[in-house]
C-alpha cells in the first residue's frame, strides 16, 4: 500500500445495522437541491503523478465542512457536521467526514463525490478544508456475475460470491466509496460480524428500518443465499473474507458496481 492511508474507523452499534438492506445508520446526510456535476472552465485540474490504480480521498479538517454547487459560488449549498455520527443519539458513533475525489483545481478546490440523494451526486469543497490522502485499494462488483473482487496495487487480492438486490429491489450501479465500518454486536445476524457503508442509496427505499436507505456491504447469516439476487439491495458477502477486509480497507476506498 502505498502512501498514507485515512484510518480505519469501526463503530459497534445495537439498534442501528439496517442498510436498505443495509442503512448504515440512522443518520443520513442531507441531499443538495438538485444534482450538480460541473466542470470548470477555467482554472484546470491539476496534473497527477499517481499510478492508475491510485484515487484520492479527502478527509474534512474543519468541524463544519462546507459543500458548494460550483468553485468560487458566493454561499455553501450544503454544510457537512464533522465528524458525524452514524447513530445521532450515541455520541461514540462519530465518524470522521471522508469523501471520494473527482478533480482538483489549482485555485485551490476539490470536487468530492457525496454520500447524498440522488447518487452521483458531486460538488466543491475548499482545499484548505480537507486533507488528501491516496488509497491503492478499490472494490468492484460485478452484480451480472454475483461477484465481488477487492483491489491492492491494481491485483486482485479477493474474488468471491455475493448476493445483491432482488427484482423489486436491484443494487444501484455506479461509483461509490466506503463511508463507515460497523462492526456487529451479534455475528449471527443477517449483516455478518462487519459491515460496510457506502455513499449510495437504494433508488427503490427512501427509507429502510429508520435510515435513509443506504447501500451496504456486509457479511450473512446464510452463505447459501450467495451467487443469488435476494437482497434489499445490499450486497452480502463471505464472513470470513470481511472480517479480513475490515481489518486493511480504509474509509473512502472507491467501490465500483457494473451491471
Amino acid at each position: 500500500m502505498i502512501g498514507v492511508r485515512v484510518r480505519i474507523v469501526t463503530v459497534t452499534l445495537a439498534g442501528v445495522l439496517a442498510v436498505a438492506g443495509c442503512s448504515a445508520g440512522r443518520a443520513s446526510a442531507p441531499a443538495l437541491p438538485t444534482t450538480t456535476r460541473t466542470t470548470p472552465t477555467s482554472a484546470p485540474a491539476t496534473s497527477t503523478t499517481l499510478p492508475p490504480y491510485v484515487s484520492l480521498t479527502a478527509r474534512a479538517v474543519v468541524p463544519h465542512l462546507a459543500v458548494f454547487r460550483a468553485p468560487n459560488a458566493r454561499s455553501a449549498e450544503l454544510v457537512l457536521d464533522n465528524p458525524w455520527r452514524v447513530d445521532p443519539s450515541q455520541p461514540s458513533t462519530a465518524v470522521p467526514q471522508v469523501f471520494l475525489v473527482e478533480a482538483q483545481r489549482r485555485d485551490g478546490w476539490v470536487r468530492l463525490l457525496l454520500p447524498v440523494r440522488p447518487n452521483d451526486t458531486s460538488a466543491w469543497v475548499r482545499a484548505a478544508d480537507v486533507a488528501l490522502s491516496p488509497v491503492a485499494y478499490k472494490i468492484v462488483v460485478q452484480l451480472g456475475a454475483h461477484r465481488i473482487t477487492v483491489f491492492d496495487q491494481g491485483a486482485a487480492a479477493y474474488s468471491g460470491p455475493i448476493a445483491d438486490g432482488k427484482p423489486s429491489t436491484p443494487t444501484p450501479t455506479g461509483r461509490y466509496y466506503i463511508r463507515v465500518l460497523i462492526k456487529a454486536p451479534n455475528p449471527n445476524t443477517v449483516y455478518g460480524p462487519y459491515a460496510y457503508g457506502l455513499s449510495s442509496h437504494s433508488n427503490v427505499l427512501t427509507t429502510f428500518e429508520g435510515g435513509d436507505g443506504e447501500i451496504g456491504i456486509h457479511g450473512n447469516d446464510d452463505a447459501s443465499v450467495l451467487g443469488k439476487s435476494v437482497t434489499h439491495g445490499c450486497i452480502r458477502i463471505d464472513n470470513v473474507e470481511i472480517t479480513r477486509l475490515a481489518a486493511i480497507l480504509p474509509l473512502g476506498t472507491p467501490v465500483d458496481i457494473e451491471p
